[in-house]
């Protein structure tokens, strides 16, 4: 091995090992002055549970629970942290995806944990093994584990999301190792389920924070809370970066209920053109991931090719494990299942260029889909079809480009339909998406009516799109970015080591409080007095 790289590996774990040294040097310092500071109170408590997201280190997620925390603390409200103490068996992040009895790195995660809530009110759970469930389990194949309920708690249901996300596919395999994760799983959300019933049970607490709401250990404090009647948040990382977003509904879904009477002013409208501008170059990032590496043109080849046709329709697709797509499926089963039918109306349609997106997200390095649109056209043979191209996820061409020279756009739930039609674009939209109550898209009832309309639009001489759908759009993304996504970056900035990880900036404890934070104020407003958790006015 070069030495030159042997020593450009040992300095940079040496640096990484003291950035976090450093990270937790800062959380329990600040920590213990929130201690200090924290007027007492008799008031019931909140509950933060987040064990999903992170291992060793801070995330973005990580960082926004336990700064809004602070900030409660802060004003006199009790926050307990309900904090993993080796007790999943495994966690999801320290899943191992070829050993499903591999112990998860417990250790790193604790001592993460110490640091974090080091002068923090703890209620810690651990693994309580149940001999009676693992006899219930023993024979079960996988269609009887997804369904799977125990003592009146839908188990199954809860945990199947998380089994589809480390998995990285919607259709799940029914061997050893599948049905061995699906049961550790079921166990270990089985185990906290008792320790949190109990917490519930003694505190009485007014709310609880999770992380995600969808994520196994997560999503069964939520069920078991509102089982209770006690109101649950969710949250997860905004649109803007090092932001968060926070709900009484579910993070994933992101719904947003914008008033009514809510339009652009002249000056919002050039905030939101400024954005696009970046963004319809592929300047964008979310969770501290770039997406688009870099941005290349439509080929003079493919737009000569394009020619022949008598229309374009672009059709972009999602990644299929991604949380967002259990409230997705609602016309169709899954992402694939519409991929088929469209398959089959594009070989009734030879005047039409099909042009199949797959999502750039679905070959992210550690993340990549084990069930791709990529396979899924390998398997269908759609080269073979002469009215069909494909795009892999590892091509970055310019979807925006695409979208100007279509007749009309298709999508399941992808943003890119939203920005589709900003750009003044017919959208047909297959699967829910956090835009489509805003009149946004055009979105069927049923699957019937679904492709009533795609063979209208498809036989139309010209495609009308309603006017309003680009005013819609461009108020949703507006308030998207500037009124529901919560700005944290004068807490916290990069960790230069791992994309979305993050370390504490220097502040004074003061700028936790509302009156000296917008996002705290949003936050506070929301978990204490029922707000919306937007921001009243926007951030210049």
């Amino acid at each position: 091995m070069n030495p030159t790289s042997i020593f450009s590996r040992l300095r940079n774990r040496a640096k990484s090992e003291a950035t976090r040294r450093k990270s937790y040097s800062d959380l329990r310092v600040m920590s213990r002055i929130v201690r200090e500071h924290a007027p007492a109170s008799v008031q019931q408590p909140i509950i933060f549970f987040d064990a999903s997201t992170r291992l060793n280190g801070l995330s973005l997620n990580a960082g926004f629970a336990i700064l809004s925390a602070w900030s409660l603390d802060l004003q006199g409200v009790p926050v307990i942290h309900f904090v993993c103490s080796a007790g999943l068996k495994p966690c999801l992040l320290g899943t191992s995806r070829k050993d499903a009895h591999a112990a998860p790195p417990c250790a790193v995660c604790l001592r993460q944990s110490e640091a974090t809530f080091s002068n923090s009110q703890v209620s810690h759970f651990n693994y309580q093994p149940n001999s009676d469930l693992d006899e219930n389990l023993a024979a079960l194949d996988l269609p009887r584990l997804m369904k799977f309920e125990y003592q009146g708690v839908p188990l199954g249901e809860l945990v199947l999301p998380s089994v589809r996300w480390i998995l990285r596919r919607h259709h799940l395999l029914d061997d050893q190792y599948t049905r061995d994760l699906f049961k550790n799983y079921l166990r270990s959300a089985w185990s906290l389920a008792g320790q949190f019933e109990k917490l519930l049970e003694e505190r009485q607490p007014q709310a609880v924070v999770v992380f995600n709401g969808m994520q196994y250990p997560e999503a069964t404090a939520r069920w078991l809370a509102r089982r209770r009647g006690i109101r649950v948040v969710s949250h997860e990382v905004g649109m803007q970066p090092l932001s968060a977003y926070f709900t009484d509904g579910d993070a994933t879904a992101y719904d947003l209920d914008i008033p009514k009477d809510f339009q652009l002013d002249p000056a919002q409208n050039e905030k939101l053109d400024a954005y696009l501008t970046a963004r319809f170059k592929g300047d964008f990032h979310m969770a501290g991931v770039e997406f688009w590496p870099e941005v290349s043109q439509l080929s003079p080849a493919f737009i000569q090719f394009a020619k022949a046709f008598k229309q374009v329709v672009p059709v972009f697709t999602n990644v299929i494990f991604d949380t967002s797509q259990p409230h997705a499926n609602v016309i169709f089963e899954d992402m694939f299942t519409w991929l088929d039918d469209i398959l089959a109306v594009a070989k009734h349609h030879p005047e039409t260029l099909f042009v199949i997106r797959a999502h750039p997200d679905e070959a992210r390095a550690g993340k990549a889909s084990e069930e791709s649109v990529a396979e899924w056209a390998q398997k269908r043979q759609v080269e073979l079809e002469p009215n069909l191209r494909f795009i892999p996820p590892q091509v970055f061409i310019n979807s925006y480009d695409l979208i100007r020279m279509a007749k009309f756009v298709l999508i399941y739930n992808s943003t890119i339909g939203m920005e589709a039609s900003i750009l003044s674009a017919g959208v047909l939209s297959a699967g829910k998406a956090r835009y489509t109550a805003s009149d946004v898209v055009w979105f069927p009832p049923d699957k019937s009516a679904y492709f009533a309309q795609l063979d209208a639009l498809l036989q139309a001489d010209h495609v009308d799109v309603p006017e309003h759908f680009k005013a819609n759009a461009r108020r949703f993304l507006y308030w998207q970015l500037y009124r529901s996504s919560l700005s944290f970056e004068e807490f916290l900035e990069p960790d230069g080591i791992w994309a979305g990880y993050v370390k504490l900036k220097e502040f004074d404890w003061q700028s936790l409080l509302p009156d000296h934070s917008e996002t705290m104020t949003a936050v506070s407003d929301g978990l204490l007095r029922n707000g919306d958790f937007m921001l009243k006015e926007e951030r210049e």
